[in-house]
């Protein structure tokens, strides 16, 4: 996937390519940097600006950046690790706590609740 972006301090817009994993209508990726303990610059710039789209597919959803609970983290760990091996570091999530779980979940339209 390619994961439009806004820098967090210069308004820079950026796109960079993540492995990401589908959780029903989210889309889940994961903010590491191959075990360095400083988050990607794309993990700032989404906290700073977490509306934007991607593509899927055919598909370019729009959604919204927000890290994943303790809980949802805990569920979607072992996946995430399954779908990009190599680069994430095979450990517990209570081990990788320098590595968030970001979650891109469709934005609301104006319109809806």
């Amino acid at each position: 996937m390619l994961l439009d972006h806004v820098g967090a301090n210069t308004g820079t817009k950026r796109t960079t390519p993540l492995v990401y994993v589908e959780d029903d209508r989210d889309v889940v990726i994961v903010a590491s940097k191959g075990g360095h303990p400083r988050n990607p610059a794309w993990y700032h710039n989404l906290r700073a600006n977490p509306d934007t789209t991607v593509p899927i597919g055919a598909d370019r959803r729009a959604v919204h950046a927000r890290v994943a609970t303790r809980e949802e983290r805990e569920r979607l760990w072992p996946k995430a690790v399954a779908r990009d091996i190599r680069r994430i570091p095979r450990l517990p999530a209570t081990h990788r706590p320098h590595d968030p779980l970001v979650i891109l979940e469709p934005r609301r339209s104006p319109t809806s609740p």
